[in-house]
């Protein structure tokens, strides 16, 4: 009987000396800030070398006359086209025209969004009711907006407004209720034994710990509202509305101009890769970091 209680407690002086090493190799790891070096060859270059051989395949294309001439203008006619707008001092206009009406569509769609998520994923009946409905008009293409909106509201901002609201707020809700629909039952539990029920069980247990499935949604949020926008502006163009992006796409088209369309496309991909670098990506990184799932850099 002795000898099995040595044993007994040797085996649990042998476990607690094995939980302090583990804990000791946790707090000697040493999180090391990259080297600027390492980040320009793993993220800086990458795209660099992808976008070269773009243009490199481009101006081959071009070269060797695979198409015309007027289907497929050669790179530096792009490049006439910016430096032609930029002379006129007319880029900066059509390019904050645009993201200034997809930023405050998707501010709307942020402040309408959240709230209808919330509901949604919390009050069953609701959910019955409306569920359905948001994922159909998250399918809906957003174009077939623009037409209603039009008849609705006329040739103003507020209909460019509604449409990125009718594209954007279903994927924000939608992205809410799939980050709630995670949340494990154990938080929701001890946050309620805690006393956090209600708007304070909303804000310090569900949206804290729903966080990544509504970064998730806020980000398909603006590809949808920069969407909306673009296919508003091309089918709703005209003057009173000024020249965003959209319109200068389809100016292109009516003058048979291709440099133009394509220097159009070309801004409104920089402007969705812009905004995800700039706004998104940092978003999540600091999300994964706070949750132990992203090593400090």
């Amino acid at each position: 009987m002795a000898s099995t209680e040595t044993t007994l407690k040797e085996q649990k002086t042998d476990d607690l000396a094995g939980l302090e090493a583990g804990l000791d190799a946790l707090d000697s790891v040493q999180i090391r800030r990259t080297p600027v070096g390492e980040v320009l060859v793993k993220k800086v270059l990458p795209p660099v070398v992808a976008v070269v051989l773009v243009l490199v395949v481009w101006q081959l294309l071009v070269s060797f006359k695979v198409t015309d001439e007027y289907k497929l203008p050669a790179p530096s006619a792009v490049w006439d086209s910016l430096t032609v707008m930029w002379r006129e001092g007319t880029l900066f206009s059509v390019l904050w025209t645009s993201v200034s009406r997809a930023l405050y569509g998707f501010v709307l769609a942020l402040a309408i969004g959240t709230p209808l998520g919330l509901l949604v994923s919390r009050v069953k009946f609701v959910r019955a009711a409306i569920g359905p409905i948001l994922a159909g008009l998250q399918s809906l293409p957003s174009v077939a907006w623009v037409a209603p909106a039009v008849l609705w509201l006329g040739l103003n901002d507020s209909m460019m407004y509604a449409v990125i609201l009718l594209g954007a707020v279903p994927s924000i809700a939608n992205g809410l209720v799939a980050g709630v629909d995670q949340v494990p039952p154990l938080f929701l539990r001890a946050g309620q034994t805690l006393g956090a029920t209600g708007v304070k069980g909303a804000w310090y247990i569900v949206m804290p710990a729903a966080l990544p499935g509504y970064l998730a949604g806020l980000k398909q949020g603006w590809a949808f509202s920069w969407r909306s926008l673009m296919a508003a502006e091309i089918i709703a163009s005209s003057p009173d509305l000024g020249l965003g992006l959209g319109q200068l796409l389809e100016n292109g088209r009516n003058n048979i101009d291709m440099a133009g369309i394509f220097l159009a496309i070309i801004l409104i991909l920089l402007v969705g890769i812009a905004i995800d670098l700039l706004i998104f990506s940092p978003l999540e990184r600091a999300v994964l970091r706070r949750r132990g799932l992203l090593a400090r850099g």
